[in-house]
Parts: structure tokens; C-alpha cells; sequence
């Protein structure tokens, strides 16, 4: 086990070191303090946000639990899940349309617009399979004895 660990370490620390490698000479250095800062953000965003949010739909999910079945359960949580990662993918993309671009054809779409039809859609789904999940009673086990 030491000897994969000590593997493991070194071959990290491999990857780092070409990470960094080719961070310096790819990106120029006026660039590399927007990509940190923008990587700071994205690890915040994550972290106290994303992060956060998902633990506590998890948590109130898991109170209904008992309620619910688990299929439902982990529809809902999917769609929690996936409803964040596109928001977080997504609100770039509107901030980048919000303050102009010089060639109009890079972010051709209402990316607004469509954020929200999608959230919405999955907030449908959401409501759909609860309603499904609470009108099937849960099966009961036959007690064989």
C-alpha cells in the first residue's frame, strides 16, 4: 500500500509539473492572472455554492425518504444536479453575451432564454415524477414465515 501511495504522489506531482509546463508556455503572462482568477472563481462557485445546495436538496430529500420511493428520490436529486452543472456551464456564457463581443457569430443565441427553458423542463420532470412517486404506493413485502 505505501508503494502506491508513493506512486500515486509522484505521479501527481509529474502531472503538475507538465500542467504547469505547459500553462507557461502556451498562455501569455498578461493572460495568466485572468485563468487564475477565473479558476478561483470557478473553485468558489463550486464550493460554496453548487456544493452546498446539493448537500442540502440531498439532506431534505432524504427527511421525505420515507414518504417517497427511491426512484423518485434519485430522479430528484439527478435533476438537482444536473439543473446546477448547466446553470454553472451556462452563466458564462450569458455574462460573455451581457458585456458585447467583437464578432457577433461566437455567442449567436439567446443563452438566457434558454437556460430557463431547460431549468424549466426539468423542474416539469421533477414535479412529474414526484406526483407519479406519491400516487404508487410503496409495495409491501409479502412476510414469508
Amino acid at each position: 500500500m505505501r508503494a502506491a501511495r508513493i506512486v500515486l504522489v509522484v505521479v501527481g506531482v509529474l502531472v503538475i509539473a507538465f500542467g504547469a509546463y505547459v500553462l507557461v508556455t502556451t498562455v501569455r503572462p498578461n493572460r495568466i492572472w485572468g485563468l487564475a482568477t477565473w479558476l478561483l472563481g470557478a473553485v468558489i462557485l463550486h464550493d460554496a455554492i453548487l456544493s452546498p445546495f446539493v448537500v442540502g436538496v440531498g439532506l431534505l430529500l432524504r427527511r421525505t425518504g420515507r414518504t417517497l420511493r427511491a426512484w423518485a428520490l434519485v430522479v430528484v436529486q439527478a435533476v438537482v444536479v444536473l439543473g446546477s452543472v448547466l446553470a454553472l456551464v451556462v452563466l458564462p456564457e450569458i455574462a460573455a453575451k451581457a458585456h458585447g463581443q467583437k464578432n457577433p457569430t461566437v455567442l449567436p443565441f439567446d443563452y438566457g432564454a434558454r437556460l430557463l427553458l431547460v431549468e424549466g423542463v426539468l423542474l416539469l420532470v421533477v414535479v412529474a415524477v414526484l406526483v407519479v412517486a406519491a400516487r404508487r404506493p410503496a409495495r409491501v413485502r409479502a412476510s414469508t414465515g
